[in-house]
């Protein structure tokens, strides 16, 4: 399964603004953003003096930060869009809705991981059941009424143990609800653009595929 193993906090460089690729770290001030707030490169520092970005620059850039964002490389985000733009509705928000409504990103909204990327690595590790089913795919889209928990065979791990202490520390989207003691949640409404925490443009990313 191809994945993105470079440095996280490069991405977050690169786009100029913290994208919490690596959780709880990048609270604190361990955070390479908070020392180097530029691209890389021996041209990075200089990069607010660079000339004005054009339209297609602006809109590549929307694309890359939702796909670093979320984790998804180009020919999966590629083919979400297609799908997106295949619904009823607005193509921008039915791609996040999709992106949103990914196992990994809901295990990451419900508490059970500090980032997307631990989340997904979790889920590879076969340590969620859907619905009472074990799914150990990242991309595995969750529907409307489905139960999301963790394995009774993996809340014995020490990461777990330590994760129930934490939990009522970590809130969760609306249409998502959770219940501490089962460590599970339940889906219950298909995520809409208002339900989207970061900070994505999506037409742009509309304008970009739409070229």
């Amino acid at each position: 399964m191809a994945r993105n193993i470079g440095a996280a906090c490069k991405l977050c460089r690169r786009e100029g603004e913290k994208l919490f690729l690596k959780g709880d770290r990048c609270s604190s001030p361990k955070c390479a953003f908070e020392r180097r707030p530029y691209p890389g490169g021996q041209h990075g520092p200089q990069a607010q003096f660079r000339r004005k970005e054009s339209d297609y620059g602006r809109q590549l850039r929307a694309k890359q930060k939702a796909r670093r964002v979320y984790g998804v490389l180009e020919r999966q985000f590629r083919r979400y869009f297609a799908e997106a733009s295949q619904q009823r509705g607005m193509t921008g928000a039915n791609l996040l809705a999709m992106l949103e409504s990914r196992l990994d990103s809901v295990v990451y909204r419900l508490g059970f991981a500090s980032s997307r990327a631990q989340a997904r690595q979790l889920v590879r590790h076969g340590h969620f059941d859907v619905n009472g089913h074990k799914v150990d795919v990242p991309s595995y889209l969750v529907r409307l009424g489905d139960v999301v928990s963790i394995r009774a065979s993996s809340r014995q791990n020490a990461f777990f143990r330590t994760l129930v202490e934490d939990l009522e520390h970590r809130a969760t989207p609306e249409w998502l609800t959770r219940d501490d003691e089962a460590l599970s949640g339940r889906v219950l409404a298909l995520p809409a653009r208002a339900d989207v925490s970061a900070d994505i443009q999506e037409q742009l990313i509309v304008e970009y595929y739409s070229r």
